[in-house]
């Protein structure tokens, strides 16, 4: 049997000098404030157990992980027909490309982009009368933590740079792809960016897709939030699409389905198995975090346990 806090521990300590090679997003001014020393790793296995080194219960904003949220809310509703709005192919272009967007008609390439991200969150307005607060009714499920909320300082700053965003949604709805009011859309997406969670929420968050589809953590029991063919196909698009232009190089070296978010934190999985979550705010090249993949890489490695 696997003594994963052992492994856990070791990657800890072998990769945790590296952080000085990175620094933490700085396009949103109050994620330039992190720590870029901070670093953590939690995992929460389908059996029950918790294993989690360093930093692993500091709350961080997890910024774009939030798409995976929204995702599953929206998909548990209409199904199939979310594929109608947004597309489920990688992008090739930056997360927040403008060109591609106007170039394809107002039809994000995939879910966990911005403009697809804006799509899946406006059509969760749609769904919900309250949106914020149905967000994190469902994040506090799916993590077991009642006391989840936003870091409103952070979406503050990020309302306050939402430019681009702004043009994203305006272009998608000049084609149609956007209902909702687009000053209503930008201040819920950039509220669902700012849930603070630290990675032993994250880790626990991420075991309905391991667990194919159902919430063990659910309030009154295991609750079923997508099904296994829903799970299965959401898993494939965090897979090639849930790391922006690393994606293909991330299930090369890590091998999981997983989601980054520019706050610094990572969440993945193992189906059937467990869910792994790793926090550093230092970012690489491609806005993911760098000690984040560098410890999901020798964690899969380690254990000789990926999904291929």
């Amino acid at each position: 049997m696997t003594d994963y806090q052992k492994v856990i521990d070791r990657i800890y300590h072998t990769v945790g000098p590296m952080w000085p090679q990175a620094k933490p997003a700085d396009y949103i001014p109050a994620l330039a404030q992190a720590d870029p020393s901070s670093y953590g790793i939690a995992i929460n296995t389908l059996g029950g157990d918790t294993f989690s080194v360093g930093d692993s219960h500091v709350p961080f904003s997890i910024q774009s992980i939030s798409k995976v949220f929204t995702f599953a809310m929206v998909a548990r509703h209409l199904g199939d027909r979310i594929w109608e709005s947004v597309g489920r192919e990688p992008s090739g272009n930056p997360f927040n490309s403008l060109v591609q967007l106007e170039y394809e008609h107002g039809r994000p390439r995939n879910p966990f982009i911005n403009a697809g991200a804006l799509v899946v969150t406006d059509r969760l307005i749609d769904l919900y009368p309250r949106p914020k607060e149905a967000i994190l009714d469902f994040v506090r499920s799916l993590s077991g933590n009642p006391d989840i909320y936003f870091d409103t300082a952070i979406a503050r700053s990020e309302r306050a740079t939402a430019n681009r965003n702004m043009a994203l949604a305006y272009l998608m709805k000049s084609f149609g792809n956007i209902h909702n009011d687009v000053e209503t859309l930008i201040d819920v997406y950039c509220s669902q960016c700012a849930i603070s969670m630290s990675c032993v929420d994250l880790a626990r968050s991420f075991l309905f897709l391991a667990n194919r589809g159902v919430n063990p953590l659910a309030p009154g029991g295991p609750e079923r939030i997508l099904t296994p063919s829903q799970a299965k196909r959401l898993g494939a698009v965090m897979l090639t699409c849930g790391f922006y232009d690393e994606s293909g190089d991330f299930a090369f070296r890590v091998g999981l389905p997983g989601k980054s978010g520019v706050g610094g934190g990572i969440a993945a999985y193992m189906p059937g198995n467990l869910a792994i979550a790793v926090w550093c705010p230092g970012l690489n090249s491609y806005g993911n975090s760098l000690l984040g993949i560098e410890t999901l890489e020798r964690f899969t490695t380690d254990i000789g346990n990926s999904i291929f």
